[in-house]
Formats: structure tokens, C-alpha cells, sequence
């Protein structure tokens, strides 16, 4: 595969290409699953702290990207979306390197997880699913620390949004084939 553009390598063979490279160790995929105001992000920077990962924020990736684009959940949705291919091939580029990656990105529908977890797979890596496990009232109570912490994302961390995004949160299962870390179990 020398001489190859990598975009094609990548097309052609990601897992030659991961073998190809020097005896790297296996790498972990770390990922957060919790309810909005659960501690995904700080819990994320922890992780990626203590283990020496590379941590990659959706957040970030949204904000610089698309400054100012996003005012709803629709909108978040379909953002989010436009990101996915480009943040998959650079996380697979990155365990295929050998390096533990923490991503803050939500875990937190059996789809998001399906998605996530095809990241871990096609870069052959391991995987580690941390369920922040809370109980609504800790999280908007959380929520409204953030809100006093951080003026500027009062407008989206709202109760009625909470509600909204609730709704739509499932909880990882072992079926899954995660390796399940469950945190703060009430």
C-alpha cells in the first residue's frame, strides 16, 4: 500500500493499514453516556487526563465550525451530523496510531452508540463505555451550577430542554458489546 494516497488506503483496507504500521498496542475508545447535566464533559477530561488520551470534544468541533449555527435541537442534530464522517476517520486514523481516545460526543441512544462503537471497530480497538447514572433531579440541579458558571449557555441549558433531550436518552445495555463502566449510581 506504499505510495498510495491515504484517503485511498483508507478506502481500500483500514485494517491492513492499522497492522501495517509498527507493532503499535491496542488502543481504547473511550465514551460517555449520561443524561444532559450528568458530568459527561468533565468526567471526559478526567479520563483523558489520567490516561494520557487524546480527548476530542464535539462541542469544540461544533462551535468553531459552525459559530453561531446552532440555537435548537434540530439544529444540534443536523450539525452534529455534517461532522460525523470527518470525526470518524480522524479517530480511526488516531487508535490505529496507538493512542487511547477519550471522545465527548453523547452515547446516550442505542443509534449514537451503534455509530460509535463502528469507530472502535473499524480501527480494531478497544472500547469503554463510562454511564454516568444519575437521577433527573441531580442533573438539572447540575444544570443550573453550569447556568450560574457559565451565563452563556443559559439560553440551551434549560429545564424544557432537558425534558426534551431526556426523552430521547436510552440506557447502554451489556447487549451492546460495550465494556460498561457504570459512575454514580443513586
Amino acid at each position: 500500500m506504499r505510495g498510495l494516497p491515504l484517503a485511498l488506503c483508507r478506502l481500500s483496507a483500514n485494517r491492513s493499514l492499522i497492522t501495517e504500521r509498527k507493532n503499535v498496542r491496542t488502543a481504547t475508545l473511550i465514551l460517555i453516556s449520561g443524561k444532559m447535566g450528568a458530568g459527561k464533559s468533565t468526567l471526559a477530561k478526567q479520563i483523558a487526563e489520567q490516561r494520557n488520551a487524546v480527548l476530542i470534544c464535539e462541542d469544540q468541533w461544533l462551535s468553531t465550525l459552525y459559530p453561531d449555527n446552532i440555537a435548537s435541537f434540530e439544529d444540534y442534530l443536523h450539525y452534529s451530523s455534517l461532522i460525523r464522517p470527518l470525526v470518524k476517520a480522524h479517530v480511526v486514523d488516531i487508535l490505529g496510531a496507538g493512542a487511547d481516545v477519550v471522545l465527548d460526543f453523547p452515547a446516550n441512544t442505542v443509534k449514537q452508540r451503534h455509530w460509535l462503537r463502528a469507530i472502535a471497530t473499524d480501527a480494531g480497538a478497544d472500547n469503554e463505555l463510562h454511564y454516568l447514572n444519575l437521577s433527573n433531579d441531580t442533573c438539572l440541579e447540575q444544570i443550573a451550577k453550569r447556568c450560574v458558571e457559565s451565563p452563556e449557555r443559559a439560553a440551551f441549558d434549560t429545564e424544557a430542554m432537558f425534558n426534551e433531550v431526556t426523552k430521547h436518552f436510552q440506557e447502554p445495555t451489556e447487549d451492546e458489546g460495550f465494556n460498561i463502566r457504570v459512575h454514580g449510581r443513586e
